[in-house]
């Protein structure tokens, strides 16, 4: 019964970089602070727990006034302009490492809000609500943005204004551009001929994020059973999971080894394993390891 591991799968180059930061910090010091769950992923979280990683919240971070070492590090996500006035108040030293997509793409909203304020226009992020990286890019404009989850979910528009649209990293492009059509079809419905629209729409989504999706679909087709590992707070997760299943129904989202029962191997012959860009490699081989010795 072969047991195959996705080779595309794992940490996307945004986390790695984040995650050796970590680790470099962590070898001189021993001990460092980081402003959220490095990576949406709890295993990985504990791991480099185990090694001094303490993460901490917004109103923690700026209790660490009190405190002799001061030194926290910004994951990939990134952070609005706040957390960094918060940080140069209170003399926190901040390693930032935001993937350096989200930080281009915090430029690009950051420029486009101040476009759209000359003119009375509008800024939209299609993200998911609460999420680290909508926080940080919203945080460009002052929160002003229109936050979009769903593509449907278009009433906060107000079309006869100038807008511009960016969405978060890591969600569906085919969501995306469902979201695209269908503000263009209310501009259509209700646009005066004398008047043309002013919006534009940016391609922001990460290409890694878009491309995963295809080779996903190849590797999904070429096996029986796929496990799925990912964090259950993980959108990217949640997001390759569903497509991933929709491809291959046979498919079983788990967050560790523990979770993986005998009964749903069934009579599956070749096995794969795959995961989000959080997910890291050492926990798909000790699933691997699992899987195998159920055979």
């Amino acid at each position: 019964m072969p047991v195959i591991i996705d080779s595309n799968a794992g940490f996307c180059f945004g986390v790695v970089k984040a995650i050796d930061a970590a680790e470099q910090q962590l070898s001189k010091m021993h001990q460092l602070y980081c402003l959220g769950d490095i990576v949406h992923n709890n295993e990985e979280v504990q791991r480099l727990a185990q090694q001094g990683l303490c993460v901490i919240d917004h109103e923690q971070m700026a209790s660490l006034e009190q405190k002799n070492e001061k030194t926290v590090l910004i994951r990939a996500h990134g952070e609005p302009p706040s957390t960094y006035e918060m940080a140069r108040q209170r003399g926190i030293t901040l390693i930032d490492a935001t993937c350096p997509i989200v930080l281009a793409l915090q430029k690009r909203i950051r420029e486009g809000y101040e476009q759209m304020a000359t003119v009375g226009g509008q800024v939209a992020i299609f993200g998911k609500k609460g999420h680290a990286e909508v926080v940080g890019l919203n945080g460009q404009t002052g929160n002003t943005a229109i936050i979009i989850s769903n593509p449907d979910d278009i009433d906060g528009i107000d079309i006869r204004r100038p807008l511009r649209l960016y969405s978060q990293t890591t969600m569906s492009r085919e969501d995306y551009n469902g979201l695209i059509a269908n503000i263009e079809r209310r501009i259509n419905e209700n646009q005066n001929e004398k008047q043309k629209a002013d919006f534009i729409a940016y391609n922001t989504i990460c290409s890694r994020v878009a491309n995963r999706a295809t080779q996903l679909e190849e590797f999904a087709r070429s096996v029986d059973l796929v496990f799925f590992v990912s964090g259950v707070n993980s959108s990217n997760g949640h997001y390759l999971y569903e497509y991933c299943r929709k491809v291959q129904p046979n498919t079983r989202m788990i967050s560790s080894p523990d979770e993986i029962e005998s009964s749903w191997i069934g009579n599956a012959i070749r096995i794969g394993i795959t995961g989000a860009t959080s997910t890291p490699r050492w926990l798909m081989e000790q699933v691997k390891v699992k899987v195998e010795g159920m055979s």
